[in-house]
């Protein structure tokens, strides 16, 4: 009998122009959290999506138990154990938790002896106990659409529970959630782990990494780098096996000199009496302005109210002394601002367009020959500018942007509002979901445009990143602003005081 409840040995795996997997391993035991490192676009999830039938590997063996075998697709790994919770999640909103639970597998009872139909009673019965397992206090026949992000996220996980999985693969699971959805995750993968459970963990986040894991796979380039004991790690070993390379420094020496105080937001309050309110800020040429602020505390609403994608219904923005009419996004874009937006794959990325399209599509106007003639030439040349500015790893600027990784993808998307030469750029969650190199390039290329005169507020979750990056933090708490720290007095601790100062 094999120690490894699962083992995979040399997988490659290519795409047009593109070698995402070469020779590539992993081997995991039962009951331990084994975590996958490596930069995006280092091949973790096209190795995980090969295990789980979602790709087939061009070279390389799957062994279960020891005993090699073929995975042809998702339902056929499930029936084999392993399953999946992906990071982009697939919900049917209108179906309730119990339907989304078993989709694809119901439960069937014969109707009038012979005819098979859904037996919804065993169904929910199955689910609540499955729901019970996981310590999730839903009622099974609530529809799915009622909860948020973090709470169907833990529903993929009951839905891989259910399988009676045995490996179980989280990619990017703690993204989207707050620290005490996190402790509520980590007590789940602590359960499963006492069942026999192997469970592979995707995440850039190093902190998590050393807590729950047991061993570390590190990726580079589509190559196995080696395994090691988690407990014999640093967050410097780490980051020097991922990127091939010392970062000495997590952030980049910043060049910037704020000068005079070019754009203000005055008295802004939302529609929703629930949202932003009374919302007063500045920003000065060349300076970067970090936000700070609680999962709630209205931030993204009170960016998306300033950039016309939210009613607001008092206070005035004004740049440069001048008050700014923004009623719609393309408001915003035609006066200076430029906002990226939090959500990459939902509002950000067009995946089924190329890398070329999605860099100039917010600025077509300036390629348009004659009124109704597009200049090829003229994008083509944008786009190599950009990849060549910004490090973008990809074929060609005909490449889909959905094959692209996602530090890849968010430099397209900065090189998409960098094309119409901004004056302020406002960057929500800049570096979400992409690993320490991706960040240290944005990193650079946000430092570069403020030393270069652009006004740059940036929404973050991660406090290392607001006080090694922002020259001043704005702090918002339940919707108001709460207070302006000056960038070198900046520490968790006053920050979070800020943030948790409730009326």
């Amino acid at each position: 009998m094999s120690e490894y409840v699962l083992e995979m040995r040399g997988v490659c795996k290519s795409f047009p122009g593109v070698k995402a997997l070469d020779h590539a391993q992993l081997q995991l035991r039962p009951g331990t959290v084994h975590a996958l490192m490596g930069e995006n676009g280092a091949g973790k999830s096209t190795l995980m999506k090969c295990m789980f039938g979602i790709y087939s590997m061009d070279e390389g063996e799957i062994y279960i138990d020891g005993a090699r075998t073929e995975i042809k697709d998702p339902l056929d790994a499930l029936g084999k154990g392993i399953a999946m919770v992906h990071q982009e999640l697939q919900p049917i909103p209108a179906r309730t938790i119990g339907e989304n639970i078993y989709l694809g597998r119901y439960p069937l009872k014969k109707a009038l002896g012979f005819f098979p139909i859904v037996d919804h009673k065993k169904m929910y019965e199955d689910a609540a106990a499955v729901l019970k397992r996981v310590r999730m206090d839903f009622d099974p026949r609530q529809k799915l659409g009622e909860l948020s992000i973090s709470q169907m996220q833990s529903v993929e996980i009951a839905k891989a529970v259910s399988a009676n999985c045995r490996v179980l693969i989280l990619d990017e699971p703690t993204s989207s959630l707050t620290q005490n959805e996190v402790e509520a995750l980590f007590r789940i993968v602590e359960d499963l782990k006492k069942d026999g459970v192997a469970i592979v963990y995707i995440s850039h986040k190093m902190d998590e990494i050393l807590r729950i894991s047991d061993e570390v796979t590190i990726m580079r380039d589509g190559q196995y780098i080696g395994t090691w004991a988690a407990k014999e790690l640093t967050t410097d070993f780490i980051i020097t096996k991922m990127v091939g390379r010392e970062l000495t420094n997590l952030y980049p020496k910043r060049e910037n000199v704020p000068g005079e105080v070019v754009f203000e937001v005055e008295d802004f309050t939302s529609i929703n009496p629930k949202s932003f309110r009374h919302v007063s800020f500045n920003v000065r040429k060349g300076e970067i302005l970090g936000v700070a602020g609680l999962v709630g505390a209205q931030r993204t609403e009170l960016m998306e109210g300033i950039f016309g994608t939210r009613s607001h219904t008092a206070g005035k923005v004004t740049y440069q002394g001048k008050e700014l009419k923004i009623n719609r996004p393309k408001d915003a874009i035609d006066q200076g601002i430029a906002m990226l937006t939090e959500d990459r794959r939902g509002s950000g990325i067009m995946g089924v367009l190329s890398v070329a399209d999605n860099i100039s599509i917010a600025s077509l106007n300036q390629y348009v020959d004659y009124g109704i003639v597009l200049n090829t030439k003229k994008i083509d040349d944008l786009v190599e500018e950009n990849r060549k500015k910004m490090n973008i790893k990809t074929p060609s600027g005909k490449t889909l942007i959905q094959s692209l990784s996602g530090g890849n993808q968010q430099k397209v998307l900065i090189g998409r509002w960098l094309a119409n030469d901004p004056d302020v750029l406002i960057l929500d969650e800049p570096t979400r979901g992409i690993d320490v190199g991706a960040k240290y390039e944005i990193y650079c290329i946000i430092a570069d445009l403020a030393k270069a005169g652009k006004s740059i507020i940036m929404i973050s979750s991660e406090m290392g990143e607001l006080i090694g990056m922002s020259d001043r933090i704005m702090v918002m708490c339940d919707g108001r602003m709460t207070g302006i720290i000056d960038g070198k007095e900046a520490n968790q601790e006053n920050i979070m005081a800020l943030a948790t100062k409730f009326e």
